[in-house]
């Protein structure tokens, strides 16, 4: 079995958003504490349960950003794209509910809005 890699320009940039999703996941997923720190969250006495449940968010970031790349169907890049968006649409209604305008939120949405928009151009035919 041979990797596949997109020829066309758009689904490349819709797989390449992909493994980005796929490798913040298995970030989460290996580094809980720290990611939760980056996530402005203060570290204190985390029962398993709680690392447990950092661990399966990055799982989920995990499987949504591995499934296009191996199985490169249209459907997989809009599930990916959609999920991320509406990720970042949490992120601007807490940017106006939870007063949460800073820079480290503000990065975290543009990553956010970045990776949601390339599978999501690619499916639509924008790229």
């Amino acid at each position: 079995m041979e990797f596949y890699f997109p020829s066309e320009t758009g689904e490349q940039v819709a797989f390449i958003g992909c493994a980005v999703t796929a490798l913040i996941g298995l970030l989460i997923f290996l580094l809980p504490g720290t990611c939760l720190r980056l996530s402005a969250f203060q570290i204190g006495e985390i029962r398993p349960e709680g690392y447990g449940s950092v661990r399966a968010a990055g799982a989920r970031y995990m499987g949504l950003g591995v499934l296009p790349v191996l199985l490169a169907q249209d459907w997989f890049y809009m599930a990916t794209g959609v999920v991320l968006a509406l990720g970042a649409a949490g992120r601007l209604v807490s940017f106006v509910v939870d007063r949460g305008v800073t820079p480290q939120n503000i990065a975290f949405f543009l990553l956010e809005g970045v990776l949601s928009a390339a599978p999501l151009a690619y499916v639509f035919g924008y790229i």
